[in-house]
């Protein structure tokens, strides 16, 4: 079932690229695996994906431990806020957060990542949409941060991530992609060297690949609808049930 459903998902993201005249290789797939368990995470590996993204800090530490076996061959990604009582684990555990929102948490994950590893990969939130519910930084306070983040030890900054406000009509979906994709070019030319545009979901990754996106997190599509409650076993005091 999950494998039929990638190989549906990789032929719309195929469509997608073909589109915005992108090469598909120009687009990386995250998974989205919060609130699926380790089993659906591996039979998402065994048909060949090697990205998967969690929202809650200690769920993804859960399915790491889980799939502890095949750690070297798996990326895992906190996309989900992150909380500064919870960056020593992240930066022990994960290869990715894409939601830092604030430079003391980058500090914070740059002190706390092990010398061994490779540098911790990261990138800025931005509250693209600028909805007061959303975390993320306003657009205007990017810049100073990225140079900051950019300067720290142990990171890798590698570009910004945002969760556009939703909207039907395709045009409307372009619009806050294109002005993210705006602000990497920006701070490119100031002089920094990003790579990374997180942005696109399930219902509107057309739409980021169009504007740039050069990684979609994409969950329900794979794995179907998320269960109204969090299953028991993966409720953590950081992460309340999901609605």
């Amino acid at each position: 079932m999950i494998e039929d459903k990638l190989l549906q998902l990789h032929g719309r993201l195929a469509r997608a690229c073909a589109a915005a005249a992108r090469p598909v290789q120009s687009v990386t797939l995250l998974v989205v695996s919060k609130t699926f368990g380790p089993g659906a995470v591996r039979e998402a590996f065994q048909a060949g994906e090697h990205r998967f993204g969690e929202n809650y800090v200690q769920e993804g530490v859960d399915k790491i431990a889980a799939l502890a076996d095949v750690r070297s061959q798996v990326e895992w990604h906190l996309i989900g806020p992150l909380q500064s009582n919870k960056t020593r684990v992240v930066a022990e555990q994960f290869d990715w957060v894409h939601s830092v929102d604030r430079l003391k948490v980058a500090q914070r994950l740059s002190e706390q990542r092990p010398a061994q590893l490779l540098p911790l990969q990261v990138c800025l939130q931005v509250n693209i949409s600028g909805e007061p519910s959303k975390s993320g930084l306003r657009p205007d306070e990017v810049p100073a941060v990225a140079r900051a983040v950019a300067a720290l030890p142990r990171l890798a900054l590698r570009g910004l991530m945002a969760i556009p406000e939703p909207a039907a009509d395709f045009a409307a979906q372009r619009a806050p992609h294109r002005a993210l994709h705006a602000l990497l070019q920006a701070l490119n030319a100031s002089g920094l060297a990003l790579d990374t545009l997180s942005m696109g979901m399930s219902a509107d990754l057309e739409a980021a690949i169009a504007e740039g996106a050069t990684l979609v997190r994409v969950g329900s599509a794979i794995f179907g609808e998320r269960p109204a409650f969090r299953p028991a076993a993966l409720v953590t005091p950081d992460a309340p049930p999901a609605a």
